[in-house]
């Protein structure tokens, strides 16, 4: 599928997918992908007709039957292959229709987190056991379909005593995992690739990989390679938090500590900063142990939210690549105000024949870049 350079490779099946078969691939008339910071997906959809092998044999026989049916999806760009998408199908949907052509079979499915949350744990038991080990256990049951986790250590320690407390989970593992990485205020999301099978499950603080891709460039004719970019400032989004934490000596004197608005892991990339327009009080953090609140204050400065932000699109041969999200990018002729270096926060790709476009979401905190000159 695609044209000009751009090839698509469909790879569908139950445990280990294999290449769709020619009658598959003629009938895929376009196709969805959303990657983000929390779950991705995809939508796959068919030209579906009343004799069509999709509706009479493969539908019926189960081919395209959720949650057992996995799908993955590469994009080959100039030669450089990507793996954009690595789910399960969720969903399925027959649009027959009266004129000719228009029935469709539309498949709908997420990313392989999905699967960390079907089956929910009566009460799982942890005794004295970090949060990274908790993790590591977790992810090692999902091994089998690919899944190799990356998990960071909390900064601090984090080890109770069995004899005071018992770690329980309750719940499906993708929401016990995710819970556990919002105590320390860290991120967990699960990034296909970099091959096709093979899926990175990351527990850590939210770090955008510091390697920029090719710029993003805008009204410099033949130059420009987006078809729509813009920007917006948000001076409602810098803030102030103050913790409440009580003195480790009498456990009784409370003690405010406000936690500015700029993350340590995610430089601004801005020489102006907007001033913070709010503060807020974090509840519930008086009872917690001085290493959990600590832990806590380190996710509050980690996450710390952008205040500029840019959404545009781009046509993926004009481009040259594939955009990424969770990853930095240049941005230039935009002017002086908004240039420079931004995080990709999302992309969703969007494929037809002889078609390849990408919307995107970018954010940095501060006007005016802080480099002399992006990525080419």
């Amino acid at each position: 599928m695609l044209d000009g350079g751009i090839h698509l490779s469909l790879l569908i099946g139950p445990a280990v997918p294999s290449p769709a078969p020619a009658e598959v691939v003629d009938a895929l008339d376009a196709v969805q992908v959303t990657s983000s910071t929390e779950l991705g997906g995809f939508q796959l959809t068919f030209k579906a007709g009343r004799e069509s092998g999709l509706v009479n044999r493969l539908l019926p026989s189960g081919y395209f039957d959720p949650i057992i049916t996995r799908v993955i999806l590469l994009v080959t760009v100039n030669g450089q292959t990507t793996v954009i998408m690595d789910g399960v199908i969720t969903r399925q949907e027959l649009t027959p229709s009266n004129e000719v052509g228009k029935s469709t079979l539309t498949i709908t499915g997420e990313d392989l987190s999905r699967m960390m949350d079907l089956v929910e744990m009566p009460f799982m038991r942890f005794p004295a056991m970090p949060i990274i080990a908790r993790v590591y256990l977790i992810l090692a049951k999902y091994a089998a379909i690919g899944i190799v986790p990356l998990a960071i250590p909390p900064i601090l320690p984090d080890v109770s005593n069995p004899l005071e407390a018992l770690p329980s989970q309750t719940g499906t593992d993708l929401a016990y995992i995710k819970q556990l990485a919002k105590q320390v205020g860290y991120v967990f999301y699960i990034e296909p690739g970099p091959v096709a099978g093979m899926n990175i499950a990351y527990f850590g603080p939210d770090i955008r990989i510091p390697d920029p891709q090719p710029a993003l460039t805008v009204d410099s004719d033949a130059a420009t390679n987006v078809e729509s970019l813009s920007f917006s400032l948000d001076g409602t989004m810098k803030k102030i938090t103050v913790v409440t934490v009580m003195d480790p000596f009498t456990g009784k004197i409370p003690i405010p500590i406000p936690i500015p608005n700029i993350s340590i892991l995610r430089p601004p990339m801005g020489l102006r900063m907007p001033i913070p327009a709010k503060v807020e009080f974090v509840e519930g953090m008086a009872g917690l142990s001085l290493t959990d609140a600590a832990n806590r204050a380190l996710g509050i400065l980690w996450n710390s939210t952008d205040s500029v932000t840019g959404t545009g699109t781009l046509d993926v041969l004009r481009y040259g690549r594939v955009l990424r999200s969770r990853m930095m990018v240049g941005v230039r002729g935009a002017g002086r105000t908004y240039d420079g270096l931004y995080y990709v926060n999302s992309v969703s790709h969007s494929l037809k024949r002889g078609e390849y476009k990408q919307n995107f979401n970018l954010s940095r905190d501060g006007l005016i870049s802080n480099v002399s000159a992006v990525m080419p």
